[in-house]
């Protein structure tokens, strides 16, 4: 069994999930798994056997307007490693966690102790952040110092390809669910307005309803899902659920106040815990988002049993089968969304049929078909890292 040194973000984006997910999946396979963070991560249970957690603390210094993160990271990295013997380093996004963990393989390489990397990218480490002037060079730099290079889609990739000199081969390893989650519900039925956070009162008119479920960053393009929302329920009445929390909140009360005559169908839910619950309660998944590496959120809707009314930004055609789980348009393209999902709402047979092929194309993406991925990807790495030290 392994030992594996996991760095991402605690919070509840993609990658932290992703990361989060992953290390339970292998602890429960035995697997001795350290997260290495500043907080602890969103989903993760410390409770569980084979799990630990490290947190990054980073000492208050007057000098500094900004708290040097990387090396107390690069830090913990190197104290964790020395005092588990780990295995494996796995750095989900590039900065920081890449780039402290090449700082920390080399403070061990002075022990001589070696230690392979593998790099999952996410999605702005590569789009966003990674382009940036400031950070291109490092970003580039710890790519290529990384044993490995795995990316959540092919979109993904090809934009690594495009915006980096990459030396390295870039496995796509995509996203995953644990549909065990899932498995109470019924693909087959048409709504499930069963969450108990609508009031009884709300849940007996049985609207259809739409949902939309992200950090609510300008990226996610909340005005285009208020927008659809608003057209769609000129012609059909529905309700709208929003979970999540970000920036663009204002964004969404600013509607709320111009369209008062709306309020009372729209619910703000802020962050959730279970949001299996949330999900069940709605019958389309709205992201119009301008940047997807992969669509995490669509795909957890899929596996709930919604149909996805997304954009064609990045990865997320790579999860939402255009005609099959949802119908796929381009960005900010919101009079054919609103079109689609009004197809969707004046046909139920449809809208009961594409939401079985939602759930049936989220079967592809499960935990048990992609754990093995990663786990041959460590092998493969610590048995060559072994293979060399023998030759030194």
């Amino acid at each position: 069994m392994m030992k594996i040194g996991m760095l991402c973000y605690p919070t509840y984006g993609g990658s932290g999930i992703v990361a989060t997910e992953l290390g339970k999946a292998l602890a429960k396979k035995g697997h001795e798994v350290h997260f290495i963070s500043n907080s602890l991560p969103a989903r993760l249970d410390v409770t569980q056997p084979n799990i630990f957690f490290h947190r990054v603390y980073i000492q208050p210094y007057p000098l500094f307007q900004f708290q040097p993160y990387e090396i107390a990271l690069s830090s913990s990295i190197y104290r964790v490693a020395t005092m588990y013997s780990l295995d494996i380093l796995h750095a989900h996004y590039a900065i920081p966690y890449a780039y402290s963990a090449f700082m920390a393989r080399q403070m061990l390489l002075e022990d001589g102790i070696t230690i392979p990397l593998i790099t999952t990218l996410h999605g702005t480490d590569i789009t966003l952040v990674g382009q940036h002037p400031s950070y291109k060079p490092a970003v580039e730099f710890c790519i290529n110092k990384s044993n490995a290079i795995t990316s959540v889609s092919d979109s993904l990739k090809s934009d690594t390809v495009n915006f980096f000199n990459v030396t390295k081969e870039i496995q796509v390893i995509p996203n995953f669910i644990d549909l065990k989650e899932y498995d109470e519900m019924d693909p087959n039925h048409p709504n499930h307005h069963d969450l108990g956070c609508w009031s009884k009162e709300a849940s007996e008119d049985d609207l259809p309803v739409l949902i939309h479920v992200s950090n609510l960053r300008p990226v996610k393009r909340i005005k285009d899902v208020l927008e659809i929302f608003k057209q769609v329920d000129s012609i059909i009445t529905c309700k709208l659920i929003i979970a999540g929390e970000g920036p663009d909140m204002e964004v969404v009360h600013s509607f709320m106040q111009d369209n008062p005559e709306l309020i009372p169908r729209i619910r703000l839910l802020g962050k959730v815990q279970d949001i299996v619950c949330v999900l069940r309660a709605a019958d389309i998944f709205l992201l119009p988002s301008e940047q997807e590496s992969f669509g995490l959120a669509a795909l957890e809707a899929m596996a709930a049993g919604l149909v996805v009314i997304s954009s064609n930004a990045g990865g997320l055609p790579e999860v939402n089968v255009d005609g099959q789980s949802g119908f796929v348009s381009d960005v900010g393209n919101v009079g054919k969304m609103v079109h689609d999902t009004l197809t969707l709402l004046q046909d139920p047979e449809l809208l009961l049929s594409m939401k079985v092929k939602a759930r049936s194309i989220a079967e592809t993406f499960t935990i048990e078909r992609i754990l093995p991925l990663y786990e041959n990807l460590y092998f493969q790495q610590i048995n060559t890292n072994n293979k060399q030290a023998e030759q030194v």
